[in-house]
């Protein structure tokens, strides 16, 4: 089985339907804390660690953070702006977690030196850019990154608007000048994914890859 955290519902078809897809048999348990975005946007993502502990421990299946007999293998967190602290939390529960971005920022890393990272929400910036300079340490490979943070989108996600807040992420995508990889930040942008095909950079988004890696870190 595998957990995953989300910061909204939005996800819980997107990711279904990839296990579907491409993951048949693949249990999934999910649990979503919206509030976590809300606050990590207002006060920091390590503001939010206790309440992502308390989600993990519920998600995971065990009160303690234990896994039992119907606990979680792994727990996938789908939101970017918190990633980084659910996989420090899951360090000291022992839960293993994966952030839905890390794959995709690896995959940014290989891609080349020129590392553009999109986003429509201004909290995430941060998180993505510092996990892609990350890898590229991890890989030897200087990197250079740079945000484009396109936040007047935002509101049509907000709204339920997936096609117009697809369309705009699109648009903002083609913007997009002297990249070797242009990042989506959130999983929520990856419907702009195919909407782009004449981008010559690699356009990058994380639910695909993300679940792949942590669906293989919850069968081991």
């Amino acid at each position: 089985m595998l957990g995953l955290l989300h910061t909204s519902p939005v996800h819980v078809p997107v990711f279904d339907g990839l296990r579907d897809a491409e993951h048949p048999g693949l249990e999934l348990r999910h649990h979503v804390v919206a509030e976590l975005l809300a606050r990590a946007r207002r006060e920091g993502p390590d503001a939010v660690a206790p309440a992502v502990r308390t989600a993990l421990v519920r998600v995971a299946g065990g009160e303690d953070g234990s896994r039992g007999a119907d606990g979680a293998g792994a727990v996938l967190c789908t939101c970017s702006t918190i990633g980084g602290v659910a996989e420090a939390v899951g360090a000291e529960l022992g839960v293993p977690v994966v952030r839905v971005d890390r794959p995709m920022a690896a995959a940014a890393v290989a891609a080349g030196s020129r590392v553009v990272v999109l986003a429509t929400v201004a909290s995430t910036v941060g998180p993505t850019s510092a996990l892609v300079e990350e890898e590229a340490r991890r890989s030897g490979r200087d990197v250079s990154v740079r945000a484009v943070v396109v936040e007047e989108v935002w509101s049509r996600f907000e709204a339920g608007d997936l096609a117009g807040y697809a369309e705009g992420v699109a648009r903002a995508v083609r913007e997009v000048r002297d990249a070797d990889a242009i990042v989506l930040a959130q999983a929520s942008m990856a419907g702009a994914e195919a909407l782009v095909p004449e981008v010559r950079a690699p356009v990058l988004s994380s639910p695909r890859p993300g679940l792949a890696a942590a669906a293989a870190l919850a069968s081991r």
